[in-house]
């Protein structure tokens, strides 16, 4: 593991265990933990989170987390999970095998593997598999993009070994305060960068690789609508020019917020802070995106 990569897991620990002391869970949520979606005992493993107020079935959202690839679990997003599920969708948080030791395409498998957990899942927890959309920020964000282009383009696809359940597409998707041009995040963020990369793909990973990674240049038609945000704060926030220049190429229906301001410069990641007024402004405005689009 690069130094970089050690730093980001120190630091990014740290500050969520401040940011979440306190909280408890709401009750007016069930949840049912630790339910194994694959063979890793310690990394297959997700939360889902119902409220209880609903009856019947429930439109999902997946929770891809970030953490830079190398850092991160469903415990890290359960608050944020429960807030997601107090708007009255059922809520599926998941955990996936980290880089430096699980290199890509390791985490999108295991996207696809919580995907279809969820498929099979639906009477047990009244998932409504005709909704199901993907939230994603930081390298989650990355992540979710990556897997909505393998469901929407079969050229894409070939170049993974698994398969995405057939004719399955998210409904739509929201992607946080992301990666979406990993060249710029390398000329932007120098060694960091640069290091969680070799993380994710090898010490001496080749331009061909990391073209495979680079979600700006694998948008297709059929890719679901999409709400864009970052905020002002934000170390990735001139990333979402890249990939809204191509949906608008290829026609993608978006959304771009920008939060904050000047004189309220709110951090990379901001909405998963549930003490923090713009977050659930934020939230509440992304689940109002997925509801206009619930068939």
């Amino acid at each position: 593991m690069s130094i970089n990569s050690f730093m980001i897991k120190t630091m990014f620990a740290k500050g969520d265990k401040k940011r979440d002391a306190g909280l408890t869970t709401p009750s007016d949520i069930q949840r049912f933990d630790n339910i194994s979606y694959g063979s890793h005992k310690k990394w297959h493993l997700l939360d889902v989170y119902l409220p209880k107020s609903i009856q019947g079935k429930l439109p999902v959202i997946m929770i891809v987390h970030g953490g830079g690839w190398v850092y991160g679990d469903k415990e890290v997003y359960q608050f944020y999970g429960m807030s997601l599920a107090q708007r009255g969708f059922a809520v599926v948080n998941f955990s996936y095998r980290l880089a430096p030791k699980h290199k890509h395409p390791a985490q999108l498998e295991d996207v696809n593997r919580a995907v279809s957990w969820v498929l099979n899942a639906e009477d047990k927890y009244r998932f409504d598999k005709t909704n199901i959309f993907l939230a994603g920020d930081s390298a989650g964000a990355h992540l979710a993009s990556l897997f909505t282009s393998i469901c929407t383009d079969s050229s894409y696809a070939a170049n993974y070994s698994f398969d995405v359940p057939s004719g399955f597409v998210p409904r739509a998707v929201a992607l946080n305060c992301g990666v979406y041009d990993v060249n710029a995040a390398i000329e932007s963020t120098g060694k960091l960068q640069l290091n969680l990369m070799r993380d994710l793909l090898g010490r001496n990973y080749t331009k061909k690789q990391l073209e495979q990674i680079n979600p700006c240049k694998h948008i297709f038609e059929g890719y679901p609508p999409t709400y864009v945000m970052t905020s002002t704060g934000d170390f990735l926030v001139n990333q979402p020019p890249y990939l809204i220049e191509e949906f608008k190429k290829i026609g993608v229906e978006h959304i771009f917020k920008l939060y904050g301001s000047d004189e309220n410069k709110l951090p990379h990641v901001f909405h998963c802070d549930m003490k923090n007024e713009d977050a659930h402004k934020c939230n509440d405005e992304e689940c109002d995106f997925f509801r206009e689009h619930i068939v």
